[in-house]
């Protein structure tokens, strides 16, 4: 693993100049915990216009795969390397640990930078503070202007009482009050107005819509007047919201005139959260889980430099060929030695995509909460011990809230209920939604996928889970989460 980092630090990428000759802009969107069917090229009954245009212009994602929760999907888009390799595939970064995506693997931003780009992120980090260097500025972003835990509040930009609100190295302390979708895209059209045209732009959204809690201006909530289930009516709207902030962006595009040469990439950081109803139906599980639900997400690519338009793309797509497909898209030779593989060329042409198997999850931790282990190879799935915690199937507009959920089966239960048995085996061609286990009816199978994913093991190191840090308490820092309270993060 240490010579693959070392190649990967020591690469030089080099120029592949389109017929143009320019680079084009890039618009990176990550919805953060968006479901399978909460979006409106999936599910009509979802307004999302400005989402579903993007993706009937460019090319949907059939087979698009993340990670089952949020900061190791994260990593895997910034680096192009598997979580298994950094130690992030156990849960999320949590507030208070000195942990981050390794300092050694480069991030995407960087490159693009080198090759003359103007880079932004906006929205929500979770790739881990506890130093500076972890941070976006130091991995590659020109101005960062977000927050940097996993979730916040959406008017008060709180979470657990102290501030989590950025703007590079200042503290945001005016916008009490502001909805975060709103002042992000505030803050796009701001940068889209004051851009140099002749300088090629990448615009990082992760926007904090629909991740909990659940909050949206009332507006947005009030489109959705027959669903019935209140949790789920304003999930809904915030999806809206979210909508709304992308067509902002692609309106402030538009008037700077640099849509025409900018292409889009859209995916979601892993499926909808069950008791925050996000869906997946009918998909089987949510986020914290290897089931389909968890992982199989609603992506797109759309943009003028698309040869197939208003088509789908029915490859295998994962979380770690983002990296490698964006800087193939800007006219860049990405490194040989990453785990992810451009897909630019299958997509924007049409042609068959070159991935035949990834993994899901490697995560030795007892209990391995998000999902232990997962392979596809082809059509087939196999899902090694623990599943997660979701293993249902979740029809749209009901209540599966935690409290609902604990009703009919406590946590301990949950957790048993993936497994069951220990292999699960599924043909996703025949049963994309996983009812059918095959793991008894073809041993063989079984044992050519568990040899595959013992031969990626080799690779993994064990996750990294720190102890909560006491220094990394805001009272120490005027009441504000904030980078600086660990000399080196976890290694």
């Amino acid at each position: 693993m240490q010579s693959v980092i070392t190649i990967s630090l020591i690469f030089l990428i080099t120029s592949v100049h389109n017929l143009e000759g320019k680079r084009p802009n890039i618009v990176f969107i990550v919805a953060d915990d968006l479901g399978w069917n909460d979006v409106g090229f999936h599910n009509p009954s979802m307004i999302t216009p400005n989402i579903d245009k993007l993706a009937y212009q460019g090319v949907i994602l059939n087979h698009s795969y993340v990670q089952p929760v949020c900061s190791p999907s994260r990593h895997a888009f910034m680096t192009g390397y598997y979580p298994f390799k950094a130690g992030l595939q156990h849960l999320v970064i949590g507030n208070s640990q000195n942990v981050c995506s390794p300092l050694n693997m480069t991030f995407l931003p960087k490159h693009l930078k080198q090759a003359g780009y103007a880079t932004h992120a906006i929205g929500k980090w979770h790739l881990g503070f506890c130093s500076w260097e972890c941070t976006a500025e130091y991995r590659g972003f020109d101005s960062f202007y977000g927050y940097y835990n996993s979730r916040s509040d959406y008017y008060t930009h709180f979470r657990d009482k102290f501030l989590d609100f950025h703007d590079g190295y200042n503290v945001v302390w005016d916008k009490n009050g502001s909805y975060s979708a709103d002042l992000y895209a505030d803050r796009a059209e701001h940068i889209i107005a004051k851009h140099n045209k002749s300088q090629p732009l990448f615009l990082y959204l992760p926007y904090q819509n629909v991740h909990e809690p659940l909050e949206v201006p009332p507006e947005y909530e009030a489109l959705y007047p027959n669903v019935e289930t209140p949790g789920r009516r304003t999930y809904c709207g915030m999806v809206t919201a979210l909508d709304a902030a992308i067509g902002r962006v692609v309106e402030a595009l538009k008037q700077k005139g640099l849509y025409d040469d900018t292409i889009f990439f859209f995916t979601p950081d892993n499926g909808g959260w069950t008791p925050y109803h996000g869906n997946n139906w009918p998909l089987r599980g949510g986020k914290i889980t290897i089931w389909e639900g968890g992982t199989r997400v609603a992506g797109f690519v759309s943009g003028s430099r698309i040869e197939q338009t208003g088509s789908v793309f029915n490859g295998l797509m994962h979380a770690v060929d983002w990296h490698p497909t964006i800087l193939t898209a800007a006219g860049l030779s990405p490194d040989p030695s990453l785990d992810g593989i451009s897909q630019w060329d299958a997509i924007s042409s049409g042609s068959d995509g070159k991935r035949t198997e990834f993994i899901y999850n490697l995560d030795d931790t007892v209990p391995a909460t998000q999902g232990h282990a997962g392979i596809r190879m082809g059509d087939f799935k196999l899902l090694a011990g623990n599943t997660g915690l979701y293993n249902g199937w979740y029809p749209p507009d009901k209540m599966n809230t935690e409290e609902v959920l604990e009703e009919e089966f406590s946590f301990e239960e949950r957790l048993k209920a993936g497994n069951e048995s220990y292999y699960k085996l599924f043909n996703l061609k025949d049963d994309p939604n996983e009812y059918k286990n095959l793991a008894d009816d073809m041993p063989e199978m079984v044992q050519k996928l568990l040899k595959r994913m013992n031969e990626y093991r080799k690779d993994m190191i064990p996750a990294k889970i720190p102890p909560t840090d006491p220094a990394a308490n805001p009272k120490y820092f005027g009441n504000v989460w904030t980078p600086g309270w660990c000399k080196k993060p976890m290694s």
